[in-house]
Order: structure tokens, then C-alpha cells, then sequence
């Protein structure tokens, strides 16, 4: 099982002030501690089930920007990206060019989008679900497509490109790591069996054994080995969340097929803490 720290809170003691060197230290101190993957969320407001809206949140690219040159190993991508957000050749460039500036370590993860709040808030276009997932579907071809040899021209319901060149091309191949973060059993696992690395599940009350069994039946749909699918799971911790309680959840996980966990922390304004809370974890699992 490998860990990632899923950073969702960037409200610490140190304050606004000190994000940068409090997020610099941070993520060196993940990365020592042996943690194998760091995520930020893509969002623009903090989200009412971890704070108050008013809350810090940096812009997720340029924050993993940041994190890539304070880091050497880990790898780094969103949980997840809202596919209205950005254009998708944009957002095929900016995986491109931290993939290059990173040496190969960052990867895409996307869905479809839900924070109907934040859209109007900032005034960001907020489509039917529909719609949002015919955004999703074309993003994911032309990410594909801009990350592989061709530059012909992609015509799509939505988006028409001309040329599609991607130069430099990323360093991961045949593409960098792509995943579909959601549990949404018609549409969403039908995507990641059909174009993504890998899945995103949370984890509440019990473990989502069901949206495995869902995954592994439209990858036989579509003719997809449902092993090539890494299966990652995404857990909370709080004040008072022990390495043992962690850690029995992660061994729970790893029972039915997951092989990586996502720690992101509720309520706890000091981030190592989260790292001890982590690797004391991940010594016992």
C-alpha cells in the first residue's frame, strides 16, 4: 500500500503569511517521512465539509508547481480537478509541463465537477451534469491525444482543435498517470474503465466494495483488464485520529484490492502532525 498526504486545508498556526516556506516544510517533511504521493484539491473556495468557505485555497497548478520544486520523488497530481475549470488542451499543457519541470512526476486527476457555489461565487460557467460529463469525456481524448504521437486535428461535439501539438511532450509515457476521481456507478467508472489509470473512491462507513464490483463490470464491457485499473481510496483524519486506527482502515483496504490510500486532515492546523500521523501509519501497516 503506498500513502499520499491529500493536502485540503491550507488554514495552519503559521497563517496566510507563511503558506510558502509552512508549505515548503511541509511536503520535504512528507517526502522524508517516506510518503509516496502529494495531492491538492482543485477548488477555489475552501468546501463547507472542512472549513468555512472564507477559509485559505490556493490555485491547485500553480501550488503544484510550488510543491514540485520543494519535492524530488513524490508523485503529484490534483484530487481531483473539475473538468469546467480550465480548457482541455490548456490542461493538457499544464500536466505536460510539470511533468517535464518535475522530471516525470506529475500526473492528471480529474471528475466531473459538483461546486455549483464557488461557479457563481467566481462566475465560472456551470453546466447540466450531462453536459459536464461531455466535458469529461472530451477532455479525457484530448488529454490522450496531446499526450501521444499525433497532432491531428480533434473534432469533438464541444471542442474543435486544429493542430494538436504538444512540444516539449511530457517525459512520462505512453502518457502521465490519469485519474478519475468519483463513484458514480453509470458514468464516471464507466470512464475509468474506459480511458484512466486509475480510480478515486472515498471512504465513509463502510468500504466501497460495491463500486469495485461496478468498475470491474464496465471494464468487461469495453474489454478492459479491471487489473491494469489501480483502485486508490481517499480517508479523513482528525484531532483525534490515531496511526492504529489508520492503519487498520488502510489494511482493510488492501483486503479488497486497493493500492494506495489518500490522508487529507479535518481540523488539525498544525501539518506535522498529519505527516507523524501518516508514517506512524504506515510503519504499522
Amino acid at each position: 500500500m503506498e500513502f499520499g498526504i491529500h493536502i485540503a486545508d491550507f488554514t495552519w498556526k503559521s497563517g496566510p503569511a507563511q503558506l510558502g516556506p509552512a508549505l515548503a516544510r511541509h511536503v520535504r517533511n512528507a517526502e522524508a517521512a517516506g510518503i509516496e504521493r502529494i495531492t491538492v484539491m482543485d477548488h477555489f473556495w475552501q468546501l463547507p465539509g472542512i472549513g468555512p468557505v472564507e477559509h485559505e485555497m490556493l490555485e491547485a497548478y500553480a501550488t503544484l508547481g510550488f510543491i514540485a520544486a520543494h519535492t524530488e520523488k513524490a508523485l503529484l497530481h490534483t484530487l481531483v480537478t473539475g473538468v469546467i475549470y480550465r480548457h482541455p488542451s490548456l490542461l493538457a499543457k499544464q500536466i505536460t509541463t510539470l511533468d517535464v519541470l518535475s522530471g516525470g512526476r506529475v500526473g492528471l486527476g480529474i471528475g466531473a465537477a459538483w461546486n455549483e457555489q464557488e461557479c457563481a461565487g467566481l462566475g465560472f460557467a456551470f453546466p447540466p451534469v450531462r453536459e459536464r460529463f461531455e466535458q469529461l469525456e472530451e477532455t479525457l481524448q484530448i488529454c490522450l491525444q496531446m499526450w501521444s504521437d499525433s497532432e491531428e486535428a480533434y473534432d469533438g461535439a464541444i471542442w474543435q482543435l486544429e493542430r494538436t501539438l504538444n512540444s516539449p511532450q511530457s517525459i512520462t509515457r505512453p502518457h502521465p498517470y490519469l485519474m478519475i476521481g468519483g463513484g458514480g456507478e453509470k458514468k464516471t467508472l464507466r470512464l475509468v474503465a474506459q480511458y484512466a489509470d486509475a480510480c478515486n473512491l472515498g471512504v465513509r462507513d463502510e468500504l466501497p466494495t460495491h463500486k469495485l464490483d461496478v468498475l470491474r463490470g464496465h471494464c468487461e464491457a469495453v474489454g478492459r483488464n479491471y487489473d491494469d485499473i489501480e483502485k486508490t481510496a481517499m480517508i479523513p483524519v482528525g484531532p483525534d485520529s490515531t496511526p492504529e486506527q489508520v492503519a487498520a482502515l488502510v489494511e482493510q483496504l488492501a483486503g479488497v484490492g486497493f493500492t494506495a490510500t489518500y490522508v487529507f486532515s479535518v481540523g488539525i492546523d498544525e501539518p506535522e502532525r498529519v505527516v507523524d500521523l501518516i508514517a506512524g501509519a504506515k510503519a504499522l501497516a
